[in-house]
């Protein structure tokens, strides 16, 4: 097996001057995103990082947010109270189709897609908007192991034309699935989507749920072991939208991906990995993030049935790496013993 370090350097020189996909533009902000950014990472369950490129960049989480806001809701909620507001089945539609929700349940079909994603936000608890956004910052921040902030430019672009969430969500209030005040919700959904963080951040956040809900370097319960399941769930089989089968055939992990150009992927037991590439495909993927993925599923057998068949070879590929990981501990955090 190629050492871990090498193979990223392989796939990042080889991937860097690809040209396809476009930046997202729908939300103004988004759209001065420089389409030559490009980052990957690795965080193993003991803290060891191995990455190359712009991995320290901040860009926002979009998307991504909704797996961490999703385990949230089901600490606070439980999971079948959970199930009565948002469903687990993928749609095949784009993530911010509503068309499904005017049908016989009323009830968005998974977390993953914008309309069940601000369903999820409604139902974090608090008594103000700012309880409810502190309690959020604050989940993140176990995630990540550092303090993190709301990209004020980029939440008031998506608030100012955030006009199809803001649709969906008085649909959902007609039906009985949110409740409360719509622009509160809104808000704190657009707040979650601005957040900012680094493609180390999220492969770091990817190797909490690989570690059954405990952080990598601080050693922190970041969520109970009995949700991290429903989660990984959930991002297995929508997490990338109508990309969700082919991205199953192919990588087979669980993922989720978001419109600035972060895609996160989990290899239980073993590893969260990242990478950060704005430039997307017609789904809305990152499209360097998909090639990279790909590799690094048929490298090391990191595909659920490899992994299930006992023919993951991730651990050779660290006992191969002879250098030293580029990564540091996160400032402020022990150094794993």
């Amino acid at each position: 097996m190629p050492p871990i370090q090498s193979f990223l350097e392989t796939l990042y020189q080889e991937y860097r001057d690809l040209t396809a996909g476009q930046v997202a533009s729908y939300i103004p902000e988004l759209a001065k995103a420089d389409a030559r950014k490009f980052a990957i990472s690795v965080v193993t369950l003991d803290g060891r990082m191995f990455q190359v490129g712009d991995f320290q960049q901040e860009f926002t989480i979009q998307s991504i947010s909704k797996v961490f806001v999703y385990g949230m809701a089901m600490e606070d909620w439980g999971r079948d109270r959970l199930l009565e507001k948002v469903g687990v089945e993928p749609t095949g539609d784009p993530f911010n189709s509503h068309i499904r929700l005017d049908e016989t349940s009323h009830r968005p079909d998974n977390p993953m897609i914008n309309a069940g994603a601000i369903a999820t936000t409604s139902l974090i608890k608090g008594d103000t908007p700012t309880e409810r956004l502190n309690r959020m910052l604050a989940m993140f921040q176990r995630y990540v192991g550092r303090d993190v902030y709301v990209d004020i430019s980029t939440f008031l672009s998506e608030k100012a034309t955030g006009h199809r969430n803001r649709a969906m969500a008085h649909l959902m209030l007609n039906f009985g699935m949110i409740n409360g005040d719509i622009e509160e919700a809104l808000d704190l959904y657009f707040q979650q989507c601005a957040l900012l963080v680094t493609c180390q951040d999220l492969a770091t956040m990817a190797a909490a749920l690989a570690n059954q809900g405990k952080h990598p370097i601080t050693g922190q319960r970041v969520l109970q072991p009995e949700y991290v399941r429903d989660v990984l769930s959930v991002m297995y089989t929508c997490g990338m939208y109508n990309f969700a089968g082919e991205w199953a055939f192919r990588v087979g992990i669980p993922a989720k991906s978001g419109v600035s150009g972060g895609l996160i992927a989990v290899v239980p037991n073993q590893a969260g990995i990242a990478v950060f590439s704005p430039p997307l495909d017609e789904h809305g993927n990152s499209v360097r993030g998909l090639k990279v993925f790909e590799a690094l599923s048929q490298e090391y057998g990191f595909h659920m049935f490899d992994l299930s068949m006992g023919h993951c070879r991730f651990h050779q590929g660290l006992t191969a790496d002879l250098v030293e990981p580029t990564g540091r501990p996160l400032p402020n955090t022990p150094t794993p013993s």
